[in-house]
C-alpha cells in the first residue's frame, strides 16, 4: 500500500483523532503514513513496512508526534479598524452590551470596514491569517458581518476567497449579514432581514462565495424569528447553518439552530438542557470559544458536563475579532478550553482537530487521520499530544503539511 506513495513519514507516532482507534488521541505508535494527489492513501506499523518498495520520498520522523492539521472554525478575521480604546471601557467597568447599545463594538468596525475595498481588507488581515498558519491552522472559517449592506458584506467574503488562493489553507466562508442592526435600518430590523434574505443570501450564492450563513440571535442582535428566516433562505439555497447563540442570554437559538440542521451552535455559555438535548438530536456541534469569555470576562460556563452526558461535539475555536477576542492563537484557545471550561488536552485537541471539521460540514474529509482523508497534517517536536494543550508561545512545529505538500508559514 506505500508503493505508490509520493510522500511517506517512517517512525512517526500518530494521533489521529480516528474514533475508530480506541485509544486517547486516536494514538498509533511506530506508524508510517503514505500521501498521495493530496490525500492519506496508507497508514501502517514499522514493524510491517517494506522500505525496499516505496519509489517515493520518504521522511524520517524520527519518533515525533503527527496531527492533523489544526482548524479554527470560528473567526471573524476580515475586518478593518481597532477597538483596543473599548477595551480600556471594560476595564473600567462599561459592558460589552452598554458599548454595543452606544455605537460602538460591532458598529464601530462596520464603519472601518466600509470604508475599505477589498484589496485593502486583504493586506490588513493577511497578518491574522498567518498569525494562525504559523500556530498549525490548515482550515479556517472566515465571516462576513462587519459590511452589513449588501457591497461590503461581498467584498468580506471575496477577500477571504482571495486569501485562500494565495496561501496554503482551507477556507470556509459564512455569510454573517444578520450580525447587527445596521444605522441605515435603526428602526427596522425585519426591514433589514429582507435585505439579508432576498439581496445578500442570493448574491453571494450567486459569485460561489459562500458555504454557510451565520446569525447572532441574542437580545442587541436578532430574534429567533428574524434568525429562522435566514436559515430557511440558506437551507432552500443548500446553504450550511451556523449560530451565534446563548452567549448573552438565553434565545433558545442552539435549539432553533439544530431544528435546521445546524452544523455548529457557537458560544453557548447560556445554554440549558433542553439546548443540549437538541444538538445531540440533530448532530449539532458545540462551539466554545473560550477567548471572548477570557475577554470579556464572563462569569457564566457553558456546560460542559452537559454537553459531555450527550455526547455533543464540543469544538473549539479562537473568535477571532476587534473586539471581544482580538486573539490570534488557536494553541491559547486549547489552554483556555482545558484551564477555564475544564476540558481535557484530549477534548481540546479534538476541538481543533475532528469535531472542528464536523463544525464547518467537512468531518468527512478533514479532522482526523485516516486513509482517504485530506492529507492536511502537522509534525511536532513533542513527546506527547497533550503538550499542545499545556504548553503555549513556543512554535514547536517540525512540517506543516497542506494537500500532501510541505506549505511552513
Amino acid at each position: 500500500m506505500f508503493q505508490s506513495c509520493e510522500r511517506v513519514w517512517i517512525n512517526v507516532n500518530l494521533a489521529t483523532l480516528d474514533t475508530a482507534v480506541e485509544q486517547p488521541y486516536g494514538a498509533l505508535h511506530d506508524q508510517a503514513i503514505g500521501v498521495r494527489g493530496g490525500r492519506i492513501v496508507a497508514i501502517g506499523p514499522m514493524v510491517t513496512l517494506d522500505r525496499s518498495c516505496i519509489t517515493g520520498e520518504v521522511i524520517d520522523a524520527a519518533g515525533n508526534w503527527m496531527t492533523p492539521g489544526l482548524i479554527d472554525a470560528h473567526t471573524h478575521l476580515v475586518f478593518a479598524g481597532n477597538r483596543a480604546q473599548e477595551f480600556e471601557q471594560r476595564l473600567s467597568g462599561v459592558s460589552y452590551e452598554e458599548i454595543s447599545r452606544s455605537g460602538g463594538g460591532i458598529l464601530s468596525t462596520v464603519n472601518a470596514t466600509r470604508k475599505s475595498g477589498v484589496e485593502e481588507l486583504v493586506r490588513l488581515s493577511e497578518p491574522r491569517l498567518m498569525a494562525l498558519m504559523a500556530e498549525g491552522v490548515t482550515s479556517v472559517e472566515i465571516k462576513s458581518g462587519y459590511g452589513l449592506n449588501v457591497k461590503t458584506e461581498l467584498d468580506m467574503l471575496r477577500a477571504a476567497r482571495c486569501m485562500a488562493e494565495r496561501y496554503p489553507v482551507r477556507v470556509s466562508a459564512s455569510l454573517l449579514g444578520a450580525h447587527a442592526l445596521p444605522p441605515e435600518y435603526r428602526n427596522d430590523a425585519d426591514g433589514y432581514i429582507d435585505l439579508v434574505c432576498n439581496e445578500m443570501i442570493p448574491a453571494a450564492v450567486g459569485e460561489g462565495l459562500v458555504d454557510a450563513v451565520d446569525v447572532f440571535c441574542e437580545t442587541i442582535a436578532f430574534t429567533p424569528a428574524q434568525c429562522e428566516r435566514v436559515f430557511k433562505v440558506a437551507q432552500q439555497y443548500g446553504l450550511g447553518i451556523r449560530g451565534h447563540v446563548e452567549q448573552l442570554s438565553n434565545q433558545h437559538g442552539a435549539a432553533l439552530a439544530a431544528r435546521y440542521d445546524a452544523w455548529s451552535a457557537d458560544h453557548l455559555e447560556w445554554l440549558d438542557e433542553a439546548g443540549v438535548a437538541a444538538l445531540a438530536e440533530h448532530g449539532t456541534v458545540a462551539t466554545l470559544l473560550p477567548g471572548a469569555f477570557y475577554f470579556l470576562r464572563e462569569t457564566k460556563l457553558p456546560p460542559i458536563d452537559l454537553l459531555r452526558e450527550y455526547r455533543v461535539p464540543m469544538a473549539v475555536a479562537t473568535d477571532l475579532n476587534p473586539g471581544s477576542s482580538p486573539l490570534a492563537s488557536l494553541r491559547l484557545m486549547m489552554n483556555m478550553a482545558c484551564v477555564l471550561f475544564r476540558l481535557t488536552p484530549h477534548e481540546a485537541l479534538a476541538g481543533v482537530t475532528r469535531n472542528a471539521a464536523q463544525a464547518l460540514g467537512l468531518g468527512d474529509d478533514l479532522g482526523m487521520l485516516r486513509v482517504g482523508m485530506r492529507a492536511d497534517m502537522l509534525l511536532w517536536d513533542i513527546q506527547h499530544p497533550a503538550e499542545l494543550a499545556c504548553q503555549y508561545g513556543v512554535n514547536s512545529i517540525k512540517q506543516r503539511i497542506f494537500a500532501g505538500e510541505e506549505a511552513n508559514v
